[in-house]
């Protein structure tokens, strides 16, 4: 049986990291803290500053290529919760969603899911993403990777883990996903980071990031989709800078 109230299903969380330096301690201290019963992976994609090194101290690590199906796939493979929660290491979950997701996959029905989204910065552009995505995950079923994905075990070893693709590896898992039951948006929230989306331009990556989705729900070659976002974010970086900036570092994380 999977799970019960008195014997809670065993969770696995993941968390895909490459140059996090200044962010994975205290994303790794609140959940050693918050959720204690579960077992915490690290995937390391091959960082220079020291990531791993850090997230040493506070879970299991694990090394793969760069790429975050890659490093999910690792690190699902190097656990053996009956549910896997992937959880970036620039997001901040509620205690409450540990209880939520295990309550939520009493039921069989129900293959995985994730949590509402939010940003840690207000702004109407970065508002206007929050909203279009919550409604998005519960009309469409598409689950991003800054809401926290949840899945079952059995299911994700059963459709051969994340689609091993350059970009929209969530999309298609939520695809695939939804085709062997249903994805819960749990009612709690999942805060993201957005500086990235800052850095490079709210309504600017938005845009970019929808033309590259349709591109892909059309058929495009993902590799070529990459190229097109890499090359987006270049053109960004280039531009002058006031005195005193720094360029916005690219990493292989989007925000959708």
């Amino acid at each position: 049986m999977f799970g019960s109230v008195s014997t809670p299903a065993t969770v696995s969380i993941v968390v895909p990291a490459l140059n996090e330096a200044s962010r994975i301690e205290p994303c790794l201290q609140r959940l050693r803290s918050d959720f204690p019963d579960c077992d915490l992976v690290v995937v390391d994609g091959g960082s220079t500053d020291g990531t791993l090194d850090l997230a040493g101290r506070y879970a299991r690590t694990v090394r793969s290529a760069a790429g975050r199906a890659t490093q999910m796939n690792a690190g699902a493979a190097a656990t053996t919760g009956d549910i896997l929660w992937f959880i970036h290491a620039d997001c901040r979950v509620p205690v409450d969603a540990l209880d939520l997701i295990r309550r939520a996959l009493l039921d069989p029905g129900v293959v995985g899911g994730g949590l509402r989204l939010r940003f840690d910065q207000r702004s109407l552009g970065l508002d206007y993403l929050a909203v279009s995505s919550n409604l998005r995950a519960r009309r469409l079923h598409w689950i991003f990777g800054d809401q926290a994905m949840f899945v079952r075990r059995d299911v994700f070893d059963s459709v051969g883990g994340f689609p091993q693709i350059p970009l929209m590896e969530d999309l298609e898992m939520s695809r695939t996903l939804r085709r062997r039951g249903r994805l819960e948006v749990l009612p709690t929230t999942v805060t993201a980071s957005a500086r990235r989306l800052v850095d490079q331009g709210v309504w600017r990556m938005t845009v970019l990031m929808q033309l590259l989705k349709l591109q892909y729900l059309l058929g495009a070659d993902p590799e070529r989709i990459r190229r097109r976002y890499e090359a987006g974010t270049r053109r960004r970086r280039r531009r002058p800078r006031a005195a005193g900036s720094q360029h916005p570092r690219f990493s292989h994380d989007r925000r959708h």
